[in-house]
């Protein structure tokens, strides 16, 4: 071979090289870069002068988009359980935190997809522009809404004396350097639910923001640097991954063109439904979920999340007359005058229910027997004989709430007016509080109450933990391991069976046996044949 022809082949090859090199940058790229410079459009100039303005703005090019919203639970709040025929979603449940959002709009509704929201007994908005388009993409970090607002950003200054006070969103600004979703914007509602950062979920909180790898594995940028879109899949604006309609066990498998269900929102759809290296682990794949062993334990990034929270020490005040704040050892919150005593956790291991996906709430016509307490806020549904459950991790929250012990039902509980003394955060009476929530949202009241203790599940998906870190075998197949609270079911090492155990130690008593009769055999035979 003559050196050119040598040469050739070299060059081809570095080609082929920085040719694959190139298509692999491409295809690793997290989001292709847009179309569009938003920088440029002469309608997202400004000035605005508020958000309805700037979503009027992005709909002349956007047509659809505000339909499409409007048609998701993101913005109806509302959603009918296919199966329990429940009417679920924000506008209806109870949850064991802030009780409900009805009589309460203004401030509750600062998390909705939209402006103006203010009474949760009709129907969200139905204009176009009362949809916020900037909250879930904006890029700059800088939007933010009012806490009080029904949705609304801040559109003046708060306090025009103190130079600290957070200034309104450059609205113009922020409307040119729109983009895809990313964990800010999610987080901006779902880390701070429950009314602070990671008080409900215990598996979100702002450390997902930017995650170390041991937090989890798919949010950190050490690993795939996840968005929350990118396992949350979205078409036409519908957001997969609802816990009102929760998929407790994947057998699609692996989500490709041709076999997906349009929904990355379950470990199966990139892992597949045999994972593991072991066919020992992979047995487990059926009844355990990915999450009970990945996930041991909840609230890891250094911010705790509220286990307990006791509405009816609510109301009581310092010597001095105004309301009380007090905290625990480590910083958080221990008791507040509007809303009662706390108890928080940091790495919380989870507790673990059968689970088929499935969840009946008791809402606030349902009635209660306050003879069984806690009441159960969701009603996990599943078990072992199931062959859709799987073994699930939940956060438990309990607390107590109030409830009328005539009517037997929960209470709409008043909690915040911004023009009259009728909330139980302005006059701290429950007497007045109850009576303004419960005629506002028109729930029969007997005028008695009490409090009833409640207890709450909330799945534990987020968190994932490095392989190394997962749960080991011990954690569960032992007498008092993780799944003592799980008795239905024949679990090794943990449970006794008294015949299985009689026939365990007859099988080795025989082979000790026989074994003692062979050696005892080979000897005499032995001794026989040295004496002859």
């Amino acid at each position: 071979m003559n050196r050119t022809v040598t040469r050739r082949i070299l060059w081809g090859l570095v080609a082929a090289m920085l040719g694959l090199a190139s298509s692999t940058t491409t295809a690793l790229e997290r989001t292709s870069p847009s179309t569009a410079d938003h920088e440029r459009f002469k309608a997202l100039q400004g000035p605005f002068a508020s958000g309805p303005k700037v979503t009027e703005a992005c709909l002349k090019c956007h047509t659809e988009a505000a339909d499409q919203l409007q048609a998701s639970i993101h913005w109806t709040w509302e959603y009918l359980h296919p199966e329990t025929r429940q009417l679920l979603g924000k506008r209806h449940v109870v949850n064991s935190f802030c009780g409900s959002v009805a009589s309460n709009e203004p401030f509750c509704t600062s998390c909705h997809t939209g402006y103006g929201w203010k009474d949760m007994r009709e129907a969200p908005p139905v204009a176009g522009n009362r949809v916020d388009c900037l909250v879930c993409h904006d890029t700059t970090g800088d939007y933010w809404k009012s806490p009080t607002g029904a949705g609304h950003p801040v559109y003046d200054m708060l306090d025009l004396g103190d130079s600290s006070s957070r200034r309104p969103p450059d609205l113009a600004q922020i409307a040119r350097n729109i983009g895809p979703t990313n964990k800010q914007n999610c987080g901006s509602c779902h880390f701070y639910g429950g009314g602070g950062d990671g008080v409900k979920h215990g598996d979100l909180d702002s450390s997902l923001i930017d995650p170390s790898f041991s937090l989890d594995v798919h949010m950190s940028p050490e690993g795939a640097d996840f968005a929350c879109a990118d396992c949350h899949t979205t078409s036409a604006h519908s957001v997969s991954g609802s816990r009102y309609l929760a998929k407790a066990r994947d057998t699609q498998g692996i989500d490709v063109p041709g076999h997906t269900d349009f929904t990355r929102a379950s470990c199966e759809s990139c892992h597949g439904v045999e994972p593991h290296g072991s066919a020992k682990l992979n047995d487990h794949v059926d009844q355990v979920a990915c999450q009970s062993c990945h996930i041991p334990e909840f609230a890891r990034g250094g911010v705790a999340t509220k286990t307990w929270w006791d509405w009816s020490t609510a109301g009581r005040l310092g010597e001095d007359g105004k309301p009380l704040t007090i905290r625990d050892d480590d910083g958080n919150l221990e008791y507040l005058s509007t809303k009662g005593s706390f108890r928080h956790g940091e790495n919380v291991a989870p507790e673990y229910r059968w689970f088929d996906g499935q969840v009946r709430y008791t809402l606030r016509s349902d009635t209660l027997d306050d003879s069984r307490q806690p009441i159960e806020i969701n009603k996990l549904q599943g078990s072992h004989d199931d062959p859709n459950s799987r073994i699930w991790p939940f956060k438990i929250m309990q607390g107590k709430q109030p409830y009328d012990p005539v009517n037997q039902h929960l209470l709409v509980n008043h909690v915040y007016s911004a023009n009259n003394d009728t909330a139980l955060w302005t006059n701290f009476d429950w007497t007045k509080a109850l009576k303004a929530g419960t005629e506002y949202a028109d729930q029969p009241y007997s005028g008695e109450f009490a409090f009833v203790e409640t207890l709450m599940h909330w799945p534990i998906t987020h968190m994932v933990a490095p392989a190394k870190d997962a749960l080991r075998c011990s954690a569960c197949h032992a007498r008092e391991g993780r799944l003592a609270a799980l008795t239905d079911f024949y679990l090794p090492a943990r449970d006794r069976s008294i015949w299985l155990d009689r026939a365990g130690w007859s099988a080795a008593l025989l082979v000790l046996v026989g074994s003692l009769a062979h050696a005892g055999g080979r000897i005499l035979t032995r001794r026989r044949r040295k004496r002859s």
